[in-house]
């Protein structure tokens, strides 16, 4: 049987762990070669590629600030130098919200966020739509966002900021995008048990306290989000662009509850 994926090239952000590296193993499972990228953990990111080696899977890795346009031109020139094609993007690279109310936040931390988050899918999407070939008739830009997208909360305006303004900028360019086959979606996960929620994964305690807040009653592990990720990579999601896909154990929707 023919791997969903079978000769695509994909280049994941951020996937020397966490969510970005859930992905890139279920990449490469279905026949990508896969580009690992990470920003300063270099043995993180060695770690997912030998995983990825000893399961025979091409893949290559490398150093990218995907808030810097200029590291992220050089990285999609070397991939296209390299492969001849990009077909697969995910900008899953992020940093998380500062807890620092608006009052107290300082402009680079503001900064901080936004280029990582936001300017960095935009710098990585335009890179990505410059090597695009004319020839190949399919393209797929997948975002890695958050409930925060639409569900705010205090103390995170930076964060919230940047995922709100990223739903619409995938809604936008799937619009430009559409008549050229390439789609744009977004995945929107929930508490996930990756380094972004340490507190959570660490403390016990703290998981249950937060789970008890979700209607599933537990929270997601990145095998929750990968099935999705290859949908949304594939030639069954041809007529699905510009959506977001909520995995959040129907937190998002939980709003008002018990007012």
């Amino acid at each position: 049987m023919k791997k969903k994926l079978e000769g695509k090239v994909a280049i994941v952000t951020g996937s020397d762990s966490g969510i970005g590296r859930g992905i890139a193993e279920a990449f490469a499972e279905e026949g990508a070669i896969v580009v690992i990228t990470y920003h300063s953990d270099e043995e993180s990111a060695a770690e997912t590629s030998k995983h990825l080696d000893d399961r025979g899977h091409k893949n290559v890795f490398y150093q990218i600030d995907v808030g810097d346009e200029n590291s992220v031109n050089q990285l999609f020139k070397q991939v296209h130098e390299e492969f001849g094609q990009i077909d697969i993007l995910v900008n899953n690279a992020g940093v998380n919200g500062s807890n620092i109310p608006v009052s107290e936040m300082e402009t680079k931390t503001f900064d901080l966020c936004l280029k990582t988050n936001l300017y960095g899918p935009f710098f990585c999407s335009r890179a990505y739509l410059k090597y695009w070939n004319k020839n190949q008739t399919t393209g797929r830009i997948i975002n890695v966002s958050s409930i925060h997208e639409d569900v705010v909360n205090a103390g995170n305006a930076d964060y919230n900021a940047s995922k709100g303004g990223l739903k619409n900028f995938a809604r936008s360019l799937a619009i430009e995008l559409a008549d050229k086959g390439i789609t744009v979606n977004n995945i929107a996960p929930g508490m996930i048990l990756t380094d972004m929620n340490k507190e959570a994964v660490d403390d016990a305690s703290v998981r249950k306290e937060k789970e008890a807040n979700i209607p599933m009653k537990r929270a997601g592990v990145v095998d929750d989000i990968k099935g999705a990720a290859v949908y949304l990579a594939s030639e069954e999601s041809s007529y699905v662009t510009g959506s977001t896909i909520f995995i959040d154990g129907a937190l998002s929707i939980y709003l008002g509850q018990g007012a």
